[in-house]
Order: C-alpha cells, then structure tokens, then sequence
C-alpha cells in the first residue's frame, strides 16, 4: 500500500464557504470556477479534456486513482483541469498496465487538489447555488489571503479561453488517402474526436483558433468540424465570423459542444451561461428527428436560449435533454450544417451517439 504524509489543504468558495481537508498533488495554490462530474469512471480522459481548461473540477464518485494512469488515455497532451476536489484520492492502483498513480501524474503536471473532502456536500451546494469560483491551497492557510487572492479571478462568463487550449500550428491527423478531408478549427478538440474522423476513412487537417475560412478553404476540405473548447462562446467573434462564411460557402459543417454554441450564435440564437451546467456520462438526450433517446457524455456549462430557436426561421431542433428540456441539438434549414451541444465520441462515456460521424460522413458524400 502507498502512503503518503498528508498535510492540511483549504477550498474556499466565492460565497465564503470554506472545506478542510488534505493535499493531493502538487503543494501550492490554484483557482478557477468549480464544477462537479457525476462519472463513475474514465477520470484521466476528463482531467485531460480542453473543454475543462478553467475549472476546478470535483468529481462526484468517491474513488479517483483507484485504477491508476495510462499514459495513452488521454484526450489532449496535458491535465486541463486548474484544480482537484475528491472524496478519496488513491495514490495505490490495481490496474498492471498503468503507467503512474494519480499522485505522481498530478505533481509530474503541476496540478494542485485537496481530497477527504464532503464532496456529497459540496455538489449539493453548487447545485443549490450555481457555478462559482473557488480556490484550493495547501500552501496558504489564512482564510483573509485566499479571499484576496480569490477576489482577482475574473468571472468565467464573458471569458475567452479557446484560443489558450487551441493548437500553434497546423497538423495532420490520419492517412492522406483517406476518402474524405476534413478541416477542424481546434477549440479545444480531443483527441478521441480524430480517432472517430480516421477511423470513418477521414484524413483531418487540424487548424489553430483563429485560423481564417479562406485559409482553411485552401486545403480543399470535403467538410469542416466546429470543435468543443473552453469558455464563454458570446466572446469568440472570430470563430463566429468562421462558421458564418462556412455556411456562406455552403460547405458540409459539423459542431460539437462549443462548436454547437458557434453555430447558434452564428444564426442569431444567444448563448447562455447555465445556473449548473452538464458534466457527467448518463444525461439521457431525445433525437427528436428520429424518435430515439440516446445516453451521453456531456461537458458544458453554456447553452443556447431555447426561446431564440423556436422563433428562428433558420433553425430547427433536432436533440433535447430529457433532464431540463435544454436544447441538446439543432440544424440549418438549406445548408448541410448541424451540431450537437453533447460529445459522441464519448471517452469516457456511452457510444450511442457516435451515428452522428457517419451523417458527417454521409453528408460529405453526397456534396
């Protein structure tokens, strides 16, 4: 059994409540909005997902680390997530094929948490009184300085965060020969996305943020992908003046999560940030085109304003959550344009949705 000296560590929340417990990871300091997943596994494709770039994330199932780390079971090249808050962190692991336990990760990426934390508590609390932001330390532990400290940290709304998880340069990601060619404006994409792309005969071309259509244009894609990312979309006009001269052009186009955000906004539906947004692996989600529930991966704390939809001409609702009736898919009237505000390519979660890469595909073919 691995043990550790544990010393004392403090999550404060913006509303002054205050949790004891213990460090896990790296000692120091961190700060971000806290949110909960309610996943009963895959917590290293979640601590390495894009879209979590920001946050403090708390994790609903007790045991975290439990299985260990695998060094190919990631969704981007690093932890994501600015913090850590668990029941139980399992510095020993069953699993022979992990590479590292959850400690070593943690402190090899720099990553502070605290564990032996009520987190039963805590995620009733946030869903009582909506996102915030909060601030764990193991190394401070004056409650005045960590106010402070926590006062600096903008609000997650209105925040512009894609541009800081999106790739530098341009690159490959499949086989050249591949039957179709697929331009991905990278918001914070994982990497489990272009496994499905290749997987599907895709050969995808992987550009940073603020790439401009007319560059991207110039690879001559059969279609394009909006990706999922970080923060506010109401504060990304240079991907929304993307996704509307993609439809201009009226090009196969694809959005997932933030990408589904983009092209609401592009179309004239606001965006919203949720009181408690989705995170977690069962959210049950209804194709109304279809007539079909599917279960789904979800992470977003922004939606779309249903209202917006309903009145709009251009738009029409293709998915629903069963949970809150938030809006979970939508497509263009006479474009080849739809997006979906969940993650089918799932990792971790279910695969009922992945249907959605072969309409992609689908659509592309028959451009």
């Amino acid at each position: 059994m691995i043990s550790y000296t544990k010393l004392p560590a403090i999550l404060l929340l913006e509303d002054g409540t205050i949790y004891h417990g213990k460090a896990a990871g790296k000692i120091g300091t961190t700060t971000g909005e806290v949110c909960f997943n309610t996943g009963m596994t895959g917590y290293q494709e979640v601590f390495t997902d894009p879209s979590y770039f920001g946050q403090i994330m708390v994790t609903t199932h007790v045991h975290i680390g439990n299985y260990g780390i695998h060094a190919d079971e990631v969704e981007s090249d690093r932890i994501q997530i600015a913090g850590l808050v668990c029941k139980s962190f399992n510095i020993g692991y069953s699993r022979k094929k992990a590479n590292k336990s959850i400690q070593d990760y943690f402190q090899d990426e720099n990553i502070v948490g605290i564990t032996d934390v009520d987190t039963r508590s805590l995620v009733r609390h946030i869903r009582d009184k909506g996102a915030m932001n909060a601030i764990i330390s193991s190394e401070v532990l004056d409650i005045h300085v960590l106010k402070e400290k926590l006062g600096q940290v903008p609000s997650m709304d209105g925040l512009e965060l894609s541009s800081k998880v999106s790739t530098k340069e341009s690159y490959y990601y499949g086989d050249e020969d591949a039957s179709y060619r697929v331009a991905v404006l990278d918001l914070g994409v994982k990497k489990n996305i272009l496994r499905n792309f290749e997987s599907r005969g895709v050969y995808a071309k992987v550009f940073p943020a603020q790439t401009a259509f007319s560059v991207m244009e110039k690879w001559k894609p059969n279609g394009y992908f909006i990706s999922n990312g970080p923060g506010d979309p109401s504060a990304m006009p240079y991907a929304i003046e993307t996704v509307k001269n993609i439809l201009a052009a009226d090009r196969p186009l694809f959005g997932i999560c933030l990408g589904h955000q983009l092209l609401a906004l592009a179309n004239g539906v606001r965006t919203v940030k949720m009181f408690n947004g989705h995170r977690g692996l069962n959210h049950p989600v209804k194709n109304v085109i279809i007539d079909h529930c599917e279960v789904t991966s979800q992470n977003h704390g922004f939606g779309v304003v249903p209202e917006d939809i309903y009145q709009s001409d251009q738009v029409e609702v293709t998915h629903v959550n069963l949970n809150d009736r938030s809006i979970e898919g939508i497509r263009i009237r006479g474009k080849k344009a739809f997006s979906v505000q969940y993650h089918p390519e799932s990792s971790p979660g279910p695969h009922d949705s992945r249907y959605l890469f072969d309409d992609f595909v689908k659509m592309m073919a028959s451009s």
